[in-house]
């Protein structure tokens, strides 16, 4: 099983999403930014470690939002979804193919990969998950 951390990043009623690289696994889909986690490390290490690598920015890990295990075909992956705070930097998109801070109505407009199903119907059907954190 492979173990991966991925961060939902809002800003001005908008939540960030990364496009994977079109040689990754699932590439060209659209997913909340993250990655797996190593051996020994938290799942909001791995989240903290991963969006810094990837984006070049520093988050504040605000509290896990849903836990999915998802079977493919080649693999299964257990995911755990966090809020997170921007706290420095400016999303770049450093280990990823494309990024875009996307409204509750533009999710569906994007293909993301089968495990984030539920999560993404959770996205719209609930406005006060939009809400940014007041810290």
């Amino acid at each position: 099983m492979i173990e991966v951390a991925a961060g939902l990043v809002f800003r001005g009623g908008r939540v960030l999403i990364a496009q994977r690289r079109p040689e990754d696994h699932l590439g060209g889909l659209w997913e909340f930014p993250g990655g797996k986690r190593r051996a020994g490390e938290t799942f909001e290490a791995c989240l903290r470690r991963e969006l810094r690598e990837e984006l070049d920015v520093e988050v504040e890990v605000e509290g896990l939002l849903e836990s999915v295990n998802h079977e493919y075909s080649e693999r299964v992956v257990h995911l755990k979804f966090y809020r997170c705070r921007l706290r420095t930097g400016e999303p770049r998109p450093i280990g990823c193919q494309s990024l875009a801070w996307v409204t509750p109505f533009e999710l569906s407009r994007y293909s993301f990969p089968a495990a984030d199903a539920g999560l993404l119907v959770r996205l719209q059907k609930t406005p006060e998950l939009w809400r940014e954190s007041s810290r």
